[in-house]
């Protein structure tokens, strides 16, 4: 495993050096390129830009249930777990924008903020990504692991973030400040430790870039469902489907106790692939059940058609 995640960092270094950087962010075209199955809007930079009704109800659905989706559509390295956060009960759901950070190596440093600087970019590297951030966006970020003079965040950059993007962050890092963090009502940090230290020796390598998170996979503009289990990183393209059949799935396991309970309907058969009949009085149960939603015919058959749940 150590191997893999040795190749993994060479792989990204050839990955910059073969795109050439400007002021740390990748290329427009490259993004688009990488994210290609995406066909809807994107915000200027080129980041995928999630409908935000598709946002919104992701907040309602099961970590799991979005899991299983992904899993099944051979989409196998994007969750992480093994998280603090500064509130058990806060979700935090949203776009990504990415930063990675590396140990910092003095000309490397020097070259690079002479070069931020130089294109109006404020302050240390750390609070470049931060300058970025739009309403709705999750501050996703590498500090590969650092906690000790890793914390990337601390009370006064946390109130910027929750200011400029309304939404938490996700840290392969540390953070400080954290009695005062938790008075940030709606903030939430999922890192690695919380640590007294200051930021020391890293500087901010790549702006909007695709990053590793552990196990995971993160591009730019990924949907990012955090929760007490953990963090799920959906690619832009399966947004609407992952979160359309978990809600599915929430509604199947309403709809399959009310059957079973007046025995209707036997587990088995709510749990095996579902006759018309079984369909049609699913269509019928919800509509008399407004307030949970509404699915057409069309969208049940289209759900159920890649059902292995």
């Amino acid at each position: 495993m150590k191997h893999m995640f040795k190749l993994n960092i060479a792989i990204v270094f050839l990955f910059f050096i073969s795109i050439g950087l400007k002021g740390q962010t990748i290329p427009k075209e490259e993004l688009v390129f990488l994210t290609s199955e995406w066909k809807g809007e994107r915000f200027p930079d080129g980041r995928p830009r999630i409908p935000d009704d598709i946002v919104e109800r992701a907040k309602k659905i099961g970590i799991d249930d979005a899991w299983t989706v992904l899993n099944n559509e051979g989409y196998t390295n994007q969750f992480e777990g093994n998280w603090k956060m500064i509130h058990d009960d806060v979700a935090v759901v949203g776009r990504a924008l990415t930063a990675m950070y590396m140990p910092s190596r003095p000309d490397v440093e020097t070259n690079i903020k002479a070069r931020g600087h130089a294109e109006g970019r404020k302050g240390n590297t750390n609070s470049w990504p931060i300058d970025m951030l739009t309403q709705g966006d999750v501050y996703v970020a590498d500090g590969f692991g650092k906690i000790d003079a890793g914390t990337l965040m601390g009370a006064t950059l946390a109130t910027s973030i929750f200011s400029k993007s309304g939404n938490g962050v996700v840290f392969n890092g540390s953070a400080r400040d954290l009695e005062t963090v938790k008075e940030l009502q709606g903030f939430n940090a999922f890192v690695r430790d919380f640590h007294p230290s200051f930021l020391e020796e890293m500087v901010t390598m790549g702006l909007n870039v695709p990053i590793r998170m552990g196990a995971a996979i993160v591009l730019p503009g990924d949907l990012v469902i955090a929760k007490q289990e953990g963090v799920l990183f959906v690619p832009a393209h399966l947004a609407e489907q992952v979160v359309a059949t978990a809600e599915f799935v929430a509604l199947k396991d309403v709809f399959g106790f009310e059957m079973i309970k007046t025995k209707k309907y036997t587990t088995g058969e709510i749990d095996s692939q579902w006759t018309d009949k079984i369909k049609s009085d699913f269509i019928t149960w919800l509509k008399g059940k407004p307030e949970l939603g509404k699915m057409t015919r069309e969208e049940l058959d289209k759900v159920l058609s890649k059902r292995t749940w």
